[in-house]
């Protein structure tokens, strides 16, 4: 099964091909697919974010496509930065810049109430227009230090108290296995074989 992807983000075209090896899926970036325009994300919540980019691409490529939107979700920030998790610190910022402010917010807040949630939500457009989302979400903490060289984003300080690790030092199939994205793909795969699809 073809499913386009609607990122340019290379780090999760990647992964998602990572989580999916095995099934017959080919995921093809959207560049390659022929779309070549440019997303507005406007909407109020992680599942619109993705729908807004599956249609979009959607409506230039045809076909089934995917799309996720992504961020962290901290409990002492009242879930910021939430879907502007990419760019709350600027457009330009780079990830330890955005881990920078992220510290600068929570100071004085004890590591035992930086909960937080990695939140990963997917829209699919089949090839007639019709949609559906999936939501998947890993609960942890934010450390107070950047520790592993795995991942990307968030992952250094995305600390896990049951492993006694953060995401970056996983290897890639315990990430997969209880990441957001991992979990949110694992959603998107049942509901497409229970439609009958079977990757």
């Amino acid at each position: 099964m073809r499913f386009i992807l609607a990122t340019g983000n290379r780090d999760k075209v990647r992964e998602v091909n990572e989580i999916l090896a095995g099934l017959p899926f080919e995921v093809v970036p959207m560049r390659e697919a022929g779309f070549a325009g440019e997303i507005e994300e406007d909407g109020a919540t992680f599942e619109e974010n993705a729908l807004i980019k599956a249609r979009a691409v959607h409506a230039v490529t045809g076909g089934f496509v995917m799309a996720d939107d992504s961020g962290l979700a901290v409990d002492a920030l009242d879930g910021a930065p939430g879907i502007y998790s990419a760019r709350f610190a600027g457009p330009d910022a780079t990830y330890p810049e955005k881990i920078a402010k992220l510290w600068e917010l929570l100071r004085g807040v004890p590591e035992e109430a930086r909960t937080a949630q990695f939140v990963c939500a997917i829209a699919v457009v089949r090839p007639d227009g019709t949609s559906f989302t999936v939501r998947g979400t890993c609960e942890g903490r934010i450390a107070s230090e950047m520790r592993g060289q795995g991942g990307f984003g968030y992952d250094p300080v995305f600390y896990l108290p049951e492993r006694g690790r953060t995401t970056a030092e996983l290897d890639n199939d315990e990430k997969h296995a209880i990441s957001h994205r991992g979990r949110a793909l694992r959603l998107m795969v049942e509901r497409l074989s229970a439609e009958g699809l079977h990757p």
